[in-house]
């Protein structure tokens, strides 16, 4: 089975090697690696340009876009591979065997989506655990207390957005939980959860720089969980209150 990666990226010059190895450095053979560029500077650029010219399974392109979910979108329309996964340009894989497993777990359970945990971790030192996001198996029920995959983890079979769509770029922050909530609601999809760590993220993503972006990403949610006939308000509630444990005491 190939697998797309797909890397969205604008500037990201102090992460972007830390991301893109961890996708080169994976025992996986069968990786189309799809890096989406906002038009970033000359030195970001050089670097991707340079990476593309020694890696063959590296497509690049560079251009402006209307942000992350834009920049995401045009990787899936670029994607040839069976399933599709993110890591974003602040992130990178947990380990270089995690797509093998991944891809195992898809033909083992015979599944159209599989997701995983999560490690938030510092800014410079990428040891040191902020948040552990632990996952569970995937029952219905789950989705109106306000649960959720982690994005990052969650790769899913490439079929999955031609029938159901790609990101809502009305969305500003929650159009992946918008794109989850629109898939997992469906009754005749099947999704594993693989008990392993996925990916690390550094701390500091856009849905959570301030208090300004939390209310806006809580209004976000609420849209989506309206749009998806799955919740509530107490839907919002109890999706953030679930992030506090996720904490490292």
């Amino acid at each position: 089975m190939k697998v797309s990666l797909i890397t969205a990226t604008y500037n990201s010059e102090a992460t972007i090697e830390d991301c893109m190895l961890s996708v080169l450095n994976q025992t996986y053979p069968n990786i189309e690696y799809i890096i989406v560029d906002g038009g970033s500077d000359e030195k970001t650029l050089k670097y991707l340009n340079e990476a593309a010219e020694k890696h063959s399974n590296i497509i690049l392109s560079s251009e402006p876009d209307q942000g992350i979910y834009d920049a995401l979108n045009k990787g899936i329309a670029k994607a040839t591979g069976e399933i599709v996964g993110f890591v974003h340009s602040d992130d990178f894989l947990a380990d270089p065997s995690i797509i093998s497993a991944i891809v195992e777990a898809f033909k083992a359970q015979e599944v159209d989506g599989v997701y995983g945990d999560l490690h938030y971790v510092a800014l410079e030192n990428t040891a040191k655990i902020i948040r552990n996001w632990v996952s569970e198996p995937f029952d219905h029920r789950l989705l109106r207390q306000g649960w959720m995959p982690a994005h990052p983890t969650l790769y899913v079979k490439r079929d999955l957005y031609k029938k159901y769509g790609v990101f809502d770029l009305n969305y500003r922050i929650a159009a992946d939980y918008d794109f989850i909530l629109r898939i997992f609601k469906q009754p005749n999809l099947k999704f594993h959860y693989l008990p392993k760590t996925i990916v690390k993220m550094r701390v500091g993503g856009a849905s959570n720089k301030s208090l300004k972006n939390i209310l806006q990403k809580s209004k976000e949610d609420y849209r989506a969980i309206k749009t998806n006939k799955i919740g509530n308000w107490f839907t919002v509630l109890l999706k953030n209150v679930s992030k506090l444990k996720q904490f490292k005491s």
